[in-house]
């Protein structure tokens, strides 16, 4: 069974080569929560296939995905966090946008059982 390091290192890894699909597949437990900002466009997903579907949300609005950076992760116990910085152009939208966030994970025996985003949606923006 992987350490929450091992995992969070793991992540990080797969994230930053793009293989976010194996991330789901190798690290998360098929009982994930995700959760997003109040106002946020999918705020909870339970299980793979809510987590699927927000995925193919997401990628259906994406034009573009410009640029991209994610920190390397702080662990505590059972939880890492991380920031990830991107810049996307959205379909229907000429303008990139910036978007800025802490990423916080939970780990229990070895695999994601929460990940948790915080950002400023944007229709607060």
């Amino acid at each position: 069974m992987m350490t929450t390091q091992e995992v969070a290192n793991e992540l990080i890894k797969l994230c930053r080569a793009g293989k976010y699909e194996e991330v789901y597949q190798k690290l998360y437990s098929p009982e994930i929560v995700s959760l997003e900002p109040s106002g946020s466009l999918w705020p909870e997903a339970k299980g793979f296939e809510e987590l699927s579907k927000k995925g193919a949300q997401w990628n259906e609005m994406v034009e573009e995905f410009i640029e991209g950076t994610i920190s390397d992760p702080i662990v505590a116990g059972d939880y890492f966090s991380c920031t990830m910085k991107s810049m996307v152009r959205f379909k229907g939208n000429p303008e990139p946008v910036n978007m800025d966030e802490v990423c916080v994970y939970k780990i229990q025996k070895g695999k994601v059982v929460l990940e948790q985003f915080f950002y400023t949606p944007f229709t607060e923006k």
